[in-house]
């Protein structure tokens, strides 16, 4: 038995598991009453803005494929790519190791446009480093301009650290860009090799990849109770480290795992509200896209066998 192919399934299941009992000690005092009256409260702005920062989120995910697209010189149809970038992102998301189904999804999509396995491998690899590289770029700012925002985990004040890691980070981006800038060699790994991406499409990457956090962090911002509320710079930095947290534990969706750490980061706030908020965010975020993923995915391979390719 090949113990590495169930290895990171485990460990997702055991993080939902650990989770959800952590969760449950945090809000074994609140009812299923308590969270609808905290949705309930939300006002119909916040509901539309809400919405509006999944729609933005969304397509700022789709431009991720188009960089990668521009950065091994493939065409590919503006609304192909678009369609094929949620539906793996939405499916992603919800199944967890983003990475590898996302590799998957996009094989058998891309294929149908000519695009050979080692184009899918690069794309999926740029796209994974525009997504980090964001994180990074982000997180820096963050860390380097609210310092508290550590204090909200560590529970003691680490300021001078917060901005020296947030330097590091920034100091990773500049990197970056520069080897960009000095046309470094071709990163080789057998056969296959992945070119650094030119200027253009770093400027590209450093911008369309943190509105995609920003607007991901302002969905649940928009549905947080102005009582209380940080304001949105700490909800993003907050946003940032649950996200990270989640993706790290390949638990499905985050599940559990999200919600925990992001109680923690706002637990000077009414949970019930914050809980309502995270729930608004797994409804624009995940539930939704994952429903009409679904239905693009059964279209699309009702086309492909209609064509005699399925």
């Amino acid at each position: 038995m090949n113990w590495r192919r169930y290895f990171w399934p485990v460990v997702g299941i055991a993080a939902v598991i650990f989770s959800l009992l952590l969760l449950w000690h945090e809000l074994r005092g609140i009812s299923l009453d308590d969270v609808w009256a905290g949705i309930v409260a939300i006002p119909t702005r916040g509901w539309v803005l809400a919405a509006l920062s999944s729609v933005i989120a969304y397509a700022s995910l789709a431009g991720y494929d188009h960089i990668a697209l521009l950065h091994i010189g493939k065409k590919v149809s503006w609304l192909f790519v678009t369609l094929c970038s949620f539906t793996t992102y939405a499916l992603s998301h919800n199944i967890g190791g983003s990475v590898f189904s996302g590799a998957v999804i996009r094989y058998r999509a891309y294929g149908t446009r000519g695009l050979t396995g080692q184009d899918v491998g690069i794309l999926v690899a740029i796209c994974w480093i525009t997504f980090v590289l964001s994180t990074i770029l982000v997180s820096g700012l963050v860390l380097v301009l609210e310092p508290e925002i550590i204090d909200r985990f560590s529970g003691a004040p680490h300021h001078g650290l917060a901005i020296a890691a947030g330097l590091a980070m920034l100091i990773l981006v500049a990197a970056y860009v520069f080897g960009s800038w000095l046309h470094l060699k071709p990163l080789k790994i057998g056969g296959f090799q992945l070119h650094y991406p030119a200027l253009p499409i770093v400027a590209r990457q450093l911008l369309i990849g943190p509105i995609e956090l920003l607007a991901a962090a302002a969905i649940i911002f928009f549905a947080l109770p102005v009582s209380g509320n940080p304001g949105y710079f700490v909800v993003l930095g907050v946003f940032l480290v649950s996200f990270s947290i989640a993706q790290i534990s390949h638990a499905p969706g985050g599940l559990g795992v999200f919600e925990v750490v992001f109680l923690a980061g706002l637990s000077d706030m009414d949970p019930v509200g914050v809980l309502a908020a995270l729930l608004v965010f797994r409804l624009f975020y995940l539930i939704i896209p994952l429903l009409i993923a679904l239905g693009v995915v059964l279209f699309f391979e009702r086309l492909q066998f209609g064509r005699g390719e399925g």
